[in-house]
């Protein structure tokens, strides 16, 4: 079936928050996304922890897709909550992981364009960790264009409250300032680490880019 639009499917959203009984630890899983694209690619984007397998499974099955349904494989960084489940999609054609692309023992550079209509787009996004990479869909069913940014943002609230994603860890706080506000003036929605899908506008752009000009 040929679609009109690529669709951006949040299969998870992610959350984190501190343990309630050691405040020392976090309680964290990503936001796992499908990408639907016009010509018949099927992406997902950051793959749980490794114990979601049959979670995921499940999610996907929702959608009327299997793992082998699965073309490319990218997960935002390494971080283990990220990259859990990549285990399952053996026959994806491409695996990538930050910067890095294989697949099976081969690996390569990544390509930029994840779909052959160029409007599925693997783009570095450093800061949270240096090799961070975000996924720009054009064209999408939200009438405009998707940042599937994984902790380049860790959630909506983090506008308001940079400490948010400050705490959540970052690599190079500079980098990752820019890059957030690169993005914010790229995209319509933001599909963040671990929280729902949020719709940019002017107010939270400014926000945005007051940070950067301002810092801390």
């Amino acid at each position: 079936m040929s679609l009109a639009h690529n669709q951006v499917i949040a299969l998870q959203v992610g959350y984190s928050y501190k343990d309630a009984s050691d405040p020392t630890a976090m309680r964290a899983n990503c936001s796992c996304t499908l990408i639907r694209c016009r010509d018949g690619t099927n992406i997902i984007v950051d793959t749980l922890t490794a114990w979601d397998g049959e979670h995921l499974k499940s999610l996907l099955a929702a959608q009327g897709l299997e793992v082998n349904d699965i073309n490319v494989v990218v997960c935002t960084h390494a971080h283990t909550d990220h990259t859990g489940c990549n285990y399952l999609f053996q026959k994806a054609r491409l695996h990538i992981v930050g910067s890095c692309a294989s697949k099976r023992d081969l690996y390569f550079e990544h390509p930029s364009a994840l779909d052959t209509h160029g409007e599925v787009l693997l783009e570095e996004t450093p800061g949270h960790t240096l090799d961070c990479v975000s996924v720009i869909v054009h064209n999408t069913q939200l009438g405009g264009t998707v940042g599937i940014c994984g902790d380049l943002f860790e959630r909506r609230e983090d506008i308001d409250d940079a400490k948010i994603w400050k705490m959540a860890g970052s690599e190079d706080e500079k980098r990752q300032a820019d890059e957030r506000q690169r993005m914010s003036q790229l995209c319509g929605h933001i599909v963040p680490g671990h929280g729902p899908i949020f719709a940019l506008d002017a107010e939270l752009r400014s926000k945005i880019e007051n940070y950067v000009k301002l810092g801390d």
